[in-house]
Formats: C-alpha cells, structure tokens, sequence
C-alpha cells in the first residue's frame, strides 16, 4: 500500500513539474488533446422499431391469407358433401318412388282382369238385368268403390267411343263399314277398355274402327 502511494505521489509531482512550465496556451492545448483523445465514439445504432410493426402485419396479413384459404377449402368440402347427400337423398327418394310405382303397376296389371269382368257382366245388358236389383246394386257399388280406389293411386280409365282412331293409343281389332264420312276412321266400338297409370299407357284399348267403303 505505503509503495503505490509513493508512486501515485511521484505521478502527480511530475504532472505539476510539467504543468508550471507551460504557458497558458500550450495548457489549453493540451487539454483539448486529452480530451479528443479520450472521447468515446458511438456508432449510431439501427432504429428497427419501424420495421418491426411493419414485419408483425406482414406476418399477420399471410397468416390471415392461410386462415382464409383453409377456410374456403373446409367450406367447399362442406359444400360439395351437402351438395353430394342432397343428391343422395334424392336419387334414393326418386328409386323409392319408382319403386312403389313399379309395385303398384304390377298390382294393378293382376286387378284389371277383375275390372274386365265387371265389365263384360254389365255389357250384357240383357242378362245384367235379370239380377236381382239388390245384389246388382251391391255389385256396383264394389266395382265403382275398387274403381275409385285405383283412380286415386293413378290409373284412368279409357274408353274411346266416338273418337278418332290413334294408333299411338288405340289397338284396332277389326274395322267396320260405316256410310257416313264423319264416321271414317272414328272407333265405333270398345271391346276391350284401356288404362293409364300415372300418365303412362299401361294398356291400349282394343277397339273397332270404322271404315267407309
């Protein structure tokens, strides 16, 4: 301890020594020296607090953009499995349909011989009254009750008397000779009736057809 203080000592005494022999300007001078030399330069530092918030959108904005796109792929694949069901549904609503359809034209096909001895019992006018009333009125009755049933599950009735024959609906079983010229190619008889099931011809009525000479 006593050494560094004896050294300090004779630091200060040669500074002092030196200092009493310089003038005002050398001492200034000197001052100045020391001090430049003993500046410390700062190098600027680079101000990033303006590009940092410009970096963090930008981050964001992409990051929105992905959030974006895989929202629109999950709602296209949403859309296009609802779109994908709804068909489903339908295509099995539309096979339902056909089906009973199917179902019922082969149920009715089994009943219309039925309906066809109706109707050669009540052509035969004659003998068709010769039934006792009640039981022909009962009768009748079933027949119109059966008809009404299968009208309301689509089948309608044809019997073309009077109209002109079409070979598109109409089957001619034999032609007859008429005089009057209205009366060419007009169905003058209905031997057998025919039937449409839901607009669709199931069974062409079996006619005779006029024809002049």
């Amino acid at each position: 301890m006593f050494q560094k203080a004896v050294f300090c000592v004779t630091i200060l005494a040669k500074e002092y020594k030196k200092i009493a022999f310089m003038n005002d300007d050398e001492i200034i001078k000197e001052t100045e020296d020391e001090t430049t030399a003993d500046d410390v330069v700062f190098e600027p530092e680079q101000d990033n607090d303006e590009e940092a918030p410009q970096a963090k959108i930008k981050k964001l904005r992409d990051e929105l953009k992905l959030v974006k796109k895989e929202r629109d792929e999950y709602l296209t694949g949403w859309q296009r499995s609802k779109a994908d069901f709804i068909n489903a549904r339908k295509e099995e609503e539309k096979s339902r349909i056909e089906f009973v359809k199917s179902a019922n034209k082969e149920i009715i096909l089994d009943v219309l011989s039925a309906l066809d001895s109706f109707d050669m019992a009540f052509a035969n006018k004659e003998s068709w009254e010769k039934v006792d009333k009640n039981w022909r009125t009962g009768v009748e009755y079933i027949y119109s009750q059966l008809l009404s049933i299968l009208e309301q599950n689509g089948l309608k009735q044809l019997s073309p008397l009077g109209e002109m024959f079409d070979p598109n609906i109409h089957t001619s079983v034999e032609n007859v000779t008429v005089e009057k010229p209205e009366d060419e190619n007009k169905i003058m008889e209905v031997i057998q009736k025919g039937y449409l099931l839901n607009g669709a011809l199931i069974r062409s009525p079996k006619v005779k057809v006029g024809v002049k000479e």
